[in-house]
């Protein structure tokens, strides 16, 4: 019962300065709708991030010619031709962790379908890609291990390609000409939207790699050897597996550097995660400012009110009131300040993330720990700011308290 008169005590204090008391908490209430927001907003961009790599394929190597050598100058990692068919298919047949293997070349050229063309990237890839890339064929059929060892001409329309090329009529069936090279479209992938680095996958002919080294690039050497472990654990192991292979198969020897390079996704899956991450810590330790603002105005007002309140606290203390009672009724109005404004920053908080991901177009996830971490960040703040002000309150001697004026 004695608890329960503090608390009302604390509420009628603050209900007797309903401007003073809203204009306090609206530094939490601020605060932690920035911190809920700045949060939304990093963890959305990691969760985008994350769905973007993912889209890539699982457990996804990848593995390219290594850097030439001209003149004392490394051109760069892909510059040297090293990497042939055989070595794909000595990788599929040698290295027991590696589930899926592609071949993978390129060509670019203007793309001819009755009166309309679309210039684009045309894809050289065997026929495990989609299992690798975790892909879907939206309408049709995709080539055949038959039509790769023919060279066939067949291929498979991004949506964006097919859009553009057969905006009024279904592209299954149809032939299109890739420089000159006419190319029946046996299917039409599923939408797969944009990567990382925000390029359209769409924007993309997949066909036999054999038909795009010798039909349309009539380069012998692949561009890149695709390939996905068996599981994420293997991945290691699978790489290993490939580097032991490959320097068997170019005859290196000893500490001889590798004339191919193998990346692996999950690095880069964990480089952009640690990136994400960075950035919300950053967005966040900037909005949790205006909390510690926020305190510093709880402090403030609550040390006025002490000040406004002297004579109240000498009688409340002539009459039987102790110091930890003074104490505790100061530190529930601070709390009760944070408290209430918490509450509502979190309304505010989830409001501002839907609206800026309504408007703005960012991703924003808003998750239970941003919306538990900005709710004990601020009880804590009204806790430690309020703290003061009570202990100066209760400090007070009765006598000097009933004569202040």
């Amino acid at each position: 019962m004695k608890g329960l008169n503090i608390l009302l005590a604390a509420f009628r204090a603050l209900q007797r300065n309903k401007l003073r008391s809203f204009l306090t908490m609206l530094g939490i209430i601020i605060g932690v709708g920035a911190v809920i927001t700045m949060l939304a907003i990093g963890q959305g961009a990691e969760y985008s991030v994350k769905e973007q790599i993912a889209s890539l394929g699982t457990n996804v190597l990848i593995i390219f010619p290594g850097s030439q050598q001209q003149g004392g100058l490394r051109v760069g990692a892909g510059s040297m031709t090293t990497l042939t068919q055989g070595d794909a298919q000595a990788i599929q047949t040698e290295c027991p962790a590696v589930a899926y293997v592609s071949p993978d070349t390129r060509a670019n050229g203007q793309v001819i379908a009755g009166n309309l063309n679309w210039a684009t990237g045309i894809e050289g890839v065997g026929t495990d890609y989609l299992q690798i890339r975790v892909w879907d064929i939206q309408s049709g059929n995709y080539f055949t291990d038959q039509d790769v060892k023919a060279a066939a001409k067949v291929c498979v329309l991004g949506t964006t390609v097919a859009n553009n090329l057969f905006p009024d009529s279904d592209p299954v069936g149809q032939t299109i000409r890739i420089t000159n090279v006419p190319v029946k479209v046996s299917g039409v992938l599923a939408t797969k939207g944009q990567n990382a680095m925000g390029q359209d996958q769409d924007d993309i002919i997949l066909a036999p790699y054999t038909t795009v080294l010798y039909r349309l690039s009539r380069f012998p050497y692949l561009r890149e050897i695709i390939v996905s472990a068996t599981s994420s654990i293997d991945i290691e192991l699978a790489q290993k597996q490939i580097t032991d292979l490959l320097r068997m198969r170019h005859k290196i020897v000893g500490f001889d550097d590798d004339d191919f390079t193998i990346r692996n996704q999950s690095d880069l899956a964990s480089a952009a995660t640690s990136t994400s991450q960075i950035l919300t810590i950053l967005l966040a330790s900037i909005a949790s400012v205006s909390l510690l603002v926020g305190g510093i105005g709880i402090m403030n007002i609550m040390l006025v009110s002490v000040t406004e309140r002297t004579r109240e606290i000498g009688i409340r203390m002539s009459v039987g009131a102790r110091g930890k009672d003074i104490l505790t009724q100061f530190l529930i109005e601070a709390l009760v300040l944070s408290l209430l404004g918490g509450i509502t920053g979190i309304i505010f908080g989830v409001a501002g993330s839907k609206i800026i991901s309504s408007f703005a177009g960012w991703p924003t996830f808003i998750t239970a720990f941003s919306i538990v971490l900005s709710f004990g960040f601020s009880i804590l703040v009204g806790l430690f700011f309020g703290f003061y002000p009570a202990r100066k309150a209760s400090m007070l001697n009765p006598i000097d308290a009933l004569r202040y004026e």
